[in-house]
């Protein structure tokens, strides 16, 4: 273990890049018509094609381009009309043909950004060198079996887009949000469902330091397949200690690949860092070139749905709404769409942004499913609002008790819920001024300290009225008659 207790890390700069791979949604892989579906048995999902077998061809799967068209249009990359795809070579078990289709010198997408907001407040862009399209290898498990490794094929060839940013982070947490929003856009885009424990989304990263004011880069580690964002986190953190605490010590950091150990938050040597010439690429004989035409781009572009950036300033600037709640509204795709629909139905924007954040979020939690297993269609919820808004029900009444109820029949509309159950607010000014006559009779000493000023008995008094009422009161307009009744009573 590292003691980092008296390193001096003011004076060190960290420098990070991150090599994303997203696993595209397709049906099937990116050069055969292979499944590219997760979770069948060990070598079932192969083919001569997809292990490279004498006498085959690879042919493109059109929908790989077109994700990687989306992906570059979301971080407003230059695409990049003309494209070819180039051998990788290495030899590891589970890479059947010896070589991994990719891109080298004409990836589909070129520079791009990402905007990123740190809890300081600051907004930073985390610039993007390319993005390119790949096959994915197989899977190698090491812990199966005690004497053999063994080899499931099933993801070779699986579509991948390798998503490279430019060493453009200097802290954890920089590249902690880069993550989080790379694979929001993934979601978004409906491209990867960036599940990183399932290896769908995976995470490389690129760590250096250097002094503070150097220009030069550190010779960089590479943290390999990371399977979580905190767990990125974690690698950097370790690893910006770990290369400084060996600086300090009058060491040099050779450029290794590493493996992070979840367990005990500490990187380790994996192999020496193989360079680019190390895979010896050459274009692939067998792909010809992809030519792409600005009206495809064109296409793609108007048929992409609105993105997160896009949804926080209309709620923000349109709907009026705080900068939080688009916030929390936008960092889930599903709970975006379910909003956008609900606001078809009500022009209560506030009202529905406290509902979704509110007794909706909270049931999801409780009950630990998503949005889109959400039994209520938004039109239910908009009812609600309705019924709040026009002073049939409180606000109280419909969260707790109309709500619970409409989940357990959403057949019904919250009005109907609101009648079966008595729930209807009372109208009657009488039957309010005798509610309020109650609850005063019953804390003469509170009206006493009312009226030398201990307004804070107000709220004594509502929730004794609402007992009382039975929650069928308009709290607004009877906490104002109360107000009326104790003013005139001094």
């Amino acid at each position: 273990m590292t003691n980092t207790t008296l390193i001096n890390t003011d004076k060190y700069e960290l420098v990070v890049g991150l090599e994303v791979h997203a696993q595209l949604s397709t049906e099937s892989k990116a050069f055969s018509s292979d499944s590219a579906a997760f979770g069948s048995g060990p070598n079932t999902h192969i083919s001569p094609i997809s292990l490279g077998h004498p006498g085959t061809l690879p042919r493109l799967n059109s929908k790989v381009v077109e994700y990687a068209i989306k992906m570059g249009l979301a971080v407003e990359s230059r695409i990049n009309l003309n494209n070819h795809f180039a051998r990788k070579n290495y030899f590891y078990a589970d890479l059947p043909k010896g070589y991994q289709i990719s891109q080298d010198t004409e990836p589909v997408c070129i520079g791009g950004k990402v905007e990123v907001k740190l809890k300081s407040g600051e907004i930073k862009d985390i610039a993007i060198h390319h993005i390119h399209m790949e096959e994915d290898a197989g899977k190698s498990m090491h812990d199966q079996h005690d004497t053999e490794s063994l080899i499931d094929l099933n993801r070779a060839g699986v579509p991948l887009l390798e998503i490279v940013s430019e060493p453009d982070m200097h802290s954890a947490e920089e590249a902690y949000q880069y993550l989080t929003e790379i694979r929001r856009l993934l979601r978004y885009l409906d491209i990867c469902d960036g599940n990183m424990e399932e290896g769908s989304m995976r995470c490389d990263a690129n760590i250096s330091v250097r002094l503070k004011g150097s220009e030069k880069l550190g010779n960089r580690c590479e943290v390999k397949n990371l399977n979580s964002i905190r767990n990125v986190q974690r690698a950097i953190e370790h690893e910006f200690l770990r290369q400084v605490s060996v600086i300090e010590a009058g060491g040099t950091i050779d450029q290794n690949t590493l493996n992070f150990d979840a367990d005990t938050g500490e990187t380790s040597v994996l192999r020496s860092k193989e360079m680019a010439n190390d895979y010896r690429y050459f274009p692939d004989p067998d792909l010809p070139p992809v030519i792409i035409s600005e009206e495809q781009v064109q296409n793609i572009r108007k048929a992409m749905p609105a993105l997160p950036k896009e949804l926080y300033h209309k709620y923000t600037s349109q709907l009026g709404l705080p900068a939080y709640d688009a916030s929390v509204i936008t960092a889930d795709k599903e709970m975006a769409m379910y909003f956008e629909e609900l606001i078809n139905h009500t022009s209560h924007y506030k009202a529905a942004s406290n509902w979704m954040m509110g007794p909706v979020k909270s049931y999801l939690n409780d009950n630990g499913i998503s949005i889109s297993a959400f039994a209520l269609k938004p039109a239910r919820i908009a009812d609600i609002i309705g019924l709040v808004e026009s002073g049939k029900v409180s606000n109280s009444v419909a969260a707790q008790k109309i709500f619970p109820e409409l989940i357990k029949s959403p057949a019904k509309t919250a009005r109907q819920i609101a009648e079966e159950q008595n729930l209807v607010i009372d109208q009657s000014s009488s039957d309010v001024a005798s509610f309020i006559k109650q609850a005063l009779d019953k804390h003469p000493d509170k009206v006493i300290e009312y009226h030398k000023g201990k307004k804070g008995v107000l709220g004594l008094f509502m929730g004794e009225i609402m007992k009382i009422s039975k929650g069928k009161i308009d709290p607004k307009k009877t906490n104002q008659l109360l107000i009326e009744v104790l003013e005139s009573s001094k």
